[in-house]
C-alpha cells in the first residue's frame, strides 16, 4: 500500500520543515472520502512517531478536503484532496511536507 510507504517515509522527520499540518474534510461528502480514509488508517501511525508535533484533524460539513502545512515564519500551503483516494493523500502530505515555502 503506498500511503503506508509515504507514511513510513516521513516517519519522524515532520518537524524538519513544517511546524503544523491540518486536514480540513467533511464527515460525509464523497469527496472527502480518501481524506477520511488516511486519517483513519494513518493518522495514528504519523502521531506516534512524530508525537510532539501538531496534526490537526478539522472536520466541518460541507467543507472542501484539504491538506494544509505551515512553515516557519507562518508560512502556509495548502493543496486539495478532494476526490483522492488515501494513497494520494499521503502523496500530497510528503510533497507539502519535503517543500520549501
Amino acid at each position: 500500500m503506498a500511503a503506508a510507504a509515504a507514511v513510513r517515509s516521513l516517519g519522524s522527520t515532520l518537524g524538519k520543515n513544517l511546524r503544523e499540518i491540518r486536514v480540513h474534510l467533511c464527515q460525509t461528502s464523497a469527496a472527502s472520502k480518501g481524506a477520511r480514509d488516511f486519517v483513519e488508517q494513518h493518522y495514528v501511525t504519523l502521531k506516534k512517531a512524530n508525537p510532539d508535533f501538531p496534526i490537526l484533524i478539522r472536520e466541518c460539513s460541507g467543507v472542501q478536503a484539504r491538506v494544509w502545512a505551515r512553515y516557519d515564519f507562518g508560512k502556509e500551503s495548502s493543496v486539495s484532496v478532494e476526490n483522492m483516494s488515501a494513497d494520494q493523500v499521503a502523496g500530497a502530505l510528503q510533497t507539502l511536507a519535503q517543500s520549501k515555502p
